[in-house]
């Protein structure tokens, strides 16, 4: 989930800069800005027709376009980097900034500015190999288009170099230039004293793998550095400093990670929950969950729950799920007394109550680095759901078994049946979804552009409250988020590549299988970490970090691999939406305007019934593979 923050350094550039400069260079950047974001939302919509086409060629008219997995591969590494760049310019790549925001505004001015200077420090690095793997790839032809892939591989330079660019403008309109020439220096004061230890780190062996993957990798997250840009200097460091390795293979792994088919889904699903959202799909779902609950004590928080289950199973992104639902109920609640640190609170636990849901980006993503079945995950994802909400609704009686409802009133069979049969199209799309991929009509990639067309009709045709002039930004947006995540995926790729080759996974699997208690001990241990790990790089990174080191040891000590996802995404929800670090819970404060000191003790509690609940499915198994065929 991408994080968004005004920092000093910009927040104060209106006033720091002469107002020609700041015009011209804002001139510049808008422009720019247009020239990158109008493609970027073209390829997404290109993307869902590219992918809905192949569906009903080889459903409907059972005549399947061979090209269009192809197309739809090219065009998706183009939306992923020009993605990265939105992300760059509205300075929303996913980053730590719990220890920076706790700096004076003057510390957090320089390490906003040192962020800026390694994320171009490492775009600076890479554009060569990256242009050296563009050349290379010019030499393949692909087998369906018969065209050179180049076309698709340029992509990456092209990106990198508009990356850059959108860089240095951003360190232009800094408006301190002392500041920008302290940061320029820190950075570039950093990589000499690396390159000068040259000779002394390559006798270190896989000693360095602690350096650069904890330690730069820990530096750069901690001061700032978005999280994308911290792997990538990491991985760069230590294969240009540290091996033989030529950087082209660096960008090799990166465009592997970057341009998985099977992530396409990640740009669709995230399109899918801004569209319901705005067709009122979610409000409708909502309404009607309030209709039978809202009579009972702590009616509303269940419906909250129910209401973040239901949309989860829908959008894959949790800050489109928290967005929907939270203007809906929130007014309501607090008119009945709720306090707004439980409100936010609440919302917070049912983000990571929900991370199983399908098609939870989480899910998609273990599916795609680990080799698991997409379809199994999806299947074993329903009831760990289920633990969660029924752990979280006991902690809800429990805080409001006295709550006074007597201005309350209860909602007729006549209005609970209208809200049911308005809130019935919206209420299908999950099972459309589900029979789709059960059903083979669609694979999970492409039936996220089944849901796509059926919120598209229902909105347009049913609810109608389609808003045209929402609609390209919520293209853009999609793009912007969907480039933050695939580019942390993509450096993340490289960094896991490196660790296997320097054979840490194979020390790494020895010494957690040879830990005592087995597959009990092995799964308690990941808990803890992945709560840690979910905290600090939030789940996608690293699942894409670890699944492919940690996936294999679990087949190896006996632990089901559906089982094991389940158990480590809940543990990493915990991390990704438990306070102080947890940047899920402040994107909870965020969209409910709700300060996040208020919200903080009451997670407490619900943090304790999540963690319950989790141990419950690592010690039942049952509930992750119970349903699977």
């Amino acid at each position: 989930m991408a994080h968004v923050e005004m920092t000093p350094a910009v927040a104060g550039e209106a006033a720091s800069q002469p107002p020609r400069r700041r015009s011209v260079l804002g001139a510049i950047d808008a422009a720019l800005g247009w020239l990158v974001e109008i493609p970027a939302a073209i390829l997404v919509v290109a993307e869902v027709v590219i992918l809905f086409a192949g569906v009903v060629a080889r459903y409907v008219l059972h005549t399947p376009l061979i090209w269009s997995d192809e197309l739809a591969s090219i065009l998706f590494l183009w939306l992923a980097m020009l993605g990265s760049v939105v992300a760059l310019r509205r300075g929303e790549h996913m980053r730590m900034t719990a220890l920076v925001a706790s700096a004076g505004p003057r510390l957090w001015a320089y390490l906003d500015v040192v962020a800026t200077c390694a994320a171009l420090a490492f775009l600076v690095l890479i554009v060569h190999p990256a242009y050296e793997y563009a050349y290379e790839e010019s030499f393949i032809t692909t087998p369906a288009l018969q065209i050179s892939n180049t076309w698709r591989a340029a992509a990456l330079p092209v990106g990198i170099c508009l990356m850059a660019l959108f860089a240095l403008l951003r360190l232009a309109r800094a408006g301190d230039f002392k500041t920008f020439l302290l940061a320029a220096l820190t950075v570039v004061a950093l990589i000499g004293v690396f390159w000068l230890a040259q000779p002394m780190l390559r006798p270190l062996g896989n000693l360095n793998l602690i350096i650069f993957f904890v330690g730069v990798v820990g530096f750069c997250v901690f001061a700032g550095v978005p999280i994308g840009f911290a792997f990538g200097m990491a991985i760069f460091g230590y294969l240009a400093l540290t091996t033989r390795t030529p950087l082209m293979v660096l960008v090799g792994r990166m465009d592997e990670g970057m341009s998985h088919l099977i992530l396409l889904s990640v740009p669709l699903f995230v399109f899918l929950g801004l569209l319901i959202e705005m067709t009122g799909m979610a409000r409708a779902m909502v309404a009607f969950l309030a209709s039978l609950l809202g009579h009972v004590r702590g009616g509303l928080h269940y419906v909250l729950v129910g209401a973040m289950y239901l949309v989860s199973g829908i959008s894959g992104s949790k800050a489109a799920d928290m967005a929907a639902v939270a203007p809906v109920l929130f007014p309501e609640m607090k008119e009945r007394g709720a306090k707004p640190g439980d409100l936010v609170a609440l919302l917070a636990a049912t983000g990571a109550q929900t991370e199983t849901i399908p098609p939870s980006l989480v899910l998609i993503t273990i599916g795609s680095v680990t080799g698991v079945s997409i379809s199994a995950l999806f299947t074993g994802g329903l009831l760990p759901g289920v633990v969660l909400a029924i752990t979280l609704s006991a902690l809800v009686w429990w805080r409001y078994r006295g709550e006074n409802l007597s201005h309350v009133q209860r909602a007729t069979r006549s209005e609970i049946g209208k809200a049911f049969i308005y809130a019935l199209p919206a209420l299908a799309l999950p099972f459309v979804i589900r029979y789709a991929v059960v059903e083979g009509i669609a694979t999970a990639t492409e039936v996220s552009t089944i849901g796509i067309v059926y919120a598209f009709l229902i909105g347009l045709l049913i609810y109608r409250k389609f808003n045209w002039r929402r609609l390209v930004p919520m293209l853009i947006d999609t793009a912007c988020l969907s480039g933050a995540i695939l580019f942390i995926i993509g450096t993340a790729t490289g960094m896991a590549w490196g660790l296997t080759q320097s054979g840490f996974s194979r020390a790494l699997a020895a010494a957690m299988a040879g830990l005592p208690g087995g597959s009990a001990t092995f799964i308690a241990v990941s808990i803890l970490a992945f709560v840690i790990l979910g905290s600090v790089l939030e789940g996608i990174p690293a699942i894409v970090l670890f699944g492919p080191l940690l996936f294999p040891i679990a087949r190896a000590v006996g632990v089901h691999e559906v089982h094991y996802a389940m158990v480590i995404i809940l543990a990493m929800g915990i991390g990704l939406f438990a306070p102080p670090f947890g940047v899920g819970y402040y994107a909870a404060c965020a969209i409910s305007r709700i300060h996040p000191d208020l919200g903080i003790r009451p997670m407490l509690g619900y943090t304790l019934a999540l963690l319950i609940g989790t141990i419950v499915i690592a010690a039942v198994p049952w509930f992750s593979i119970g349903l699977l065929r």
